[in-house]
């Protein structure tokens, strides 16, 4: 079943594709991109705690930080929306993590056609103001301290949110990193995929544009001369036990690295 579109100004996306075509420039751009990402975030924090964090809020404090980074001179590249968009009920979202402007930003372009939510790690329930959007939406928490345990909190979680409807973003690797580990990229998000019986979206993202602080991880660099790339490839059914489409996606990130550090 698909969702009815959100109501709301998407970004002008042509053929699937998002590409900035006009964006600021300022000798700071950390300095002047960070005071209003924290108030979206407050933002976004509020309406949590006050029950109100829906589909649509989740999506407008996305394409806020969006704008915010283009602000600042940041520009994105986009491809494959099209693979969402008729793709017909929950999904699961595979994709390499390289920074914390994917968690942030990924319901810009998965919002306005399905509900979603992420797994993320459990620490993040704890952090002051962050931790009412983990519960606003409805995240699913694993400690990576114990695989089996995280394994069946994903398998548990995961079912219950795509039963209802709930996309799932899924980062297999166990920390952030610019560089693409395969060994480090488990089968988690297949073993989901297949017991949930829902098509696999892969994602290959390169968002190091938005750096890892040496002292506050998510508050590092922000740097323009790096492009944002997102790209969502087109949608995989688990067969047998899933390494055939394990290794497609992770044949469909590396490929795209590639390719993009080549560009």
């Amino acid at each position: 079943m698909f969702l009815s579109p959100l109501q709301v100004e998407y970004l002008p996306f042509e053929n699937g594709i998002y590409k900035t075509e006009k964006h600021g420039k300022t000798m700071f751009p950390s300095l002047f991109f960070y005071p209003n990402m924290v108030l979206t975030v407050y933002q976004a924090s509020w309406e949590a705690k006050t029950g109100i964090y829906d589909r649509k809020n989740s999506f407008k404090s996305g394409i806020t930080i969006v704008h915010e980074l283009e602000k600042v001179g940041v520009t994105f590249d986009v491809t494959g929306i099209d693979n969402i968009k008729n793709t017909e009920g929950a999904c699961l979202f595979i994709s390499n993590h390289m920074s914390v402007m994917e968690t942030f930003i990924l319901s810009t372009f998965i919002c306005p056609y399905k509900e979603l939510t992420y797994v993320v790690k459990e620490s993040l329930f704890r952090y002051p103001i962050f931790k009412h959007i983990m519960f606003g939406i409805r995240a699913i928490s694993v400690g990576r301290k114990n695989p089996k345990e995280d394994l069946m909190a994903v398998l548990n979680g995961g079912s219950a949110a795509l039963s209802e409807r709930r996309s799932v973003v899924v980062f297999p690797q166990s920390t952030r990193s610019v560089e693409f580990d395969i060994k480090a990229f488990n089968t988690i998000g297949v073993k989901l995929a297949k017991r949930a019986n829902v098509p696999v979206i892969p994602l290959a993202l390169k968002t190091d544009a938005w750096g890892n602080g040496k002292y506050l991880k998510d508050y590092g660099k922000i740097d323009p001369k790096k492009v944002v790339h997102f790209a969502f490839g087109v949608p995989l059914y688990i067969k047998g036990n899933g390494s055939e489409q394990h290794k497609a996606i992770t044949d469909f990130i590396t490929d795209k690295l590639k390719l993009w550090s080549e560009t």
